[in-house]
């Protein structure tokens, strides 16, 4: 059996104004009814799974692309590593700079049967919103295993004394 692998792109901006955080990351919440009234750890990276004919960077923008109904913004991404997920799921992601407003996205859709033993098949969307959030809320809202890769994106956008690079 083939191990499942996604690949995403993680979304950030300068989020402006002193006061606000540095920066502030692009977060998707998980459709479908499973997930719909949770709200803490109910939020990914807009990633997804692929096969071992595609590269996991190609992935990561065909699937931004598929969850979001519009392509990722143009830019070199910043690899921010693997990580797998309780699941047993590896997932590798990458940091990408850009801006899109959250209402204009048209998510892509998923069939399952529910409500579960009924022979309903329902459509759902694959993510039901998206958001701008500072890192501390990320965290909150971040499914647990993908927080590690915020750390990381700090990590890199920080100079080597702490200040944020450029600064």
């Amino acid at each position: 059996m083939t191990r499942q692998r996604s690949a995403g792109l993680l979304l950030y901006r300068d989020a402006g104004p002193a006061g606000r955080p540095a920066i502030e990351v692009l977060l998707a919440h998980m459709g479908g009814p499973f997930w719909a009234a949770k709200d803490a750890g109910a939020w990914t990276v807009p990633k997804g799974e692929y096969d071992e004919d595609e590269t996991p960077e190609a992935a990561a923008r065909r699937e931004f692309e598929e969850e979001l109904g519009m392509p990722p913004p143009g830019g070199e991404p910043i690899p921010l590593g693997s990580v797998t997920q309780t699941g047993g799921k590896e997932v590798t992601v990458w940091a990408l700079a850009g801006d899109l407003d959250p209402e204009r996205i048209t998510p892509g859709t998923f069939t399952m049967e529910w409500p579960k033993g009924s022979g309903r098949m329902r459509e759902f969307p694959e993510i039901d919103r998206v958001a701008w959030f500072g890192p501390d809320e990320a965290r909150r809202k971040l499914v647990t295993k993908q927080r590690i890769f915020l750390d990381r994106l700090e990590e890199l956008l920080q100079g080597p004394d702490g200040t944020e690079a450029g600064d």
